[in-house]
């Protein structure tokens, strides 16, 4: 009785957080920049906290076996305020590198620079700073706690102040060029979820990945990625996120994920700058644009 209670406690709660949930929120706009083949047929698929409007061709989708990325650019036009450029391809690079180690869970990842069933691409077209003061005490609030009052696990929710946000908009094309897949997409900041980082791309360098994992999920699927329950990671995707070799050679070109150090400097609200290497060095992948 007393495990029953418990359990429909746990529900009671997470039904009334949610309001706690929304409000300590940064929203995200869907905007559309034009870089889609089609905006037609796109239907409203939300998550917990994502935002997105998306359309599939399942039959097409599941029948690929290759793909290829096209790197991420940035919409021209696209509100970046304060963000340097080496942020902004640093984001870019982080969208395409999780990309690909997501999308290998079905597809085989081949050189952009080769044909392949479906290609993708993704074009960022908003990015609202965070602001690392805010940052920097939430973290001091973290510390505090942690010193006055030692062993209790409740957690310290971050001020929610010039909390980040990152828009983005993809689609997967086939072999002749028709669009397959398509997903405008918009997620901020919150409170309690993630890791908050003291630089002004912060943020959307954290939902970077919650953007490819989105994206990816919808190509492996053929559905929407949001409704039904992910499984365990494969064992080449917790290789490649914890830093090492990805499972196709083709996701080299986006750098190697930070691992361990990232994890670190995420714990400490670190730039992610630091401790990302961003796409190799000696990757022939053309650029990001970062026009505004």
């Amino acid at each position: 009785m007393t495990l029953k209670a418990g359990r429909d406690g746990l529900r009671i709660l997470g039904i009334a957080g949610m309001p706690i949930l929304v409000a300590g929120c940064a929203s995200a706009p869907l905007d559309q920049a034009g870089s889609l083949v089609s905006y037609q047929g796109l239907q409203q698929s939300d998550g917990m906290f994502a935002k997105s409007k998306l359309r599939v061709d399942k039959d097409a989708i599941l029948a690929a076996k290759t793909v290829r990325i096209d790197p991420t650019t940035f919409a021209i036009g696209a509100r970046l305020d304060t963000i340097t450029e080496d942020q902004r391809k640093l984001v870019a690079n982080a969208v395409d590198r999780y990309m690909c180690i997501g999308l290998g869970d079905r597809l085989e990842v081949v050189p952009y620079s080769q044909p392949a069933d479906l290609t993708v691409h993704a074009v960022i077209t908003h990015m609202d700073p965070t602001d690392e003061k805010a940052v920097a005490a939430s973290l001091g609030a973290k510390i505090a706690k942690t010193v006055l009052l030692p062993g209790i696990p409740a957690p310290v929710p971050r001020i929610p102040i010039g909390m980040g946000t990152l828009s983005v908009e993809a689609e997967a094309r086939g072999s002749s060029g028709q669009q397959v897949a398509a997903m405008v997409w918009g997620r901020g900041a919150n409170m309690f979820m993630g890791n908050a980082r003291a630089s002004k791309s912060g943020d959307a360098y954290e939902l970077a990945s919650d953007f490819s994992n989105d994206f990816s999920k919808m190509l492996i699927t053929g559905r929407s990625p949001y409704g039904s329950m992910s499984g365990l990671p494969s064992v080449d995707r917790i290789k490649a996120l914890s830093g090492g070799a990805p499972k196709y050679a083709a996701c080299e070109v986006f750098g190697r994920a930070p691992g361990l150090s990232g994890m670190i400097s995420a714990a400490v609200s670190a730039p992610a700058e630091w401790t990302d290497k961003g796409a190799a060095k000696n990757s022939s992948a053309p650029a990001p644009v970062v026009s505004q």
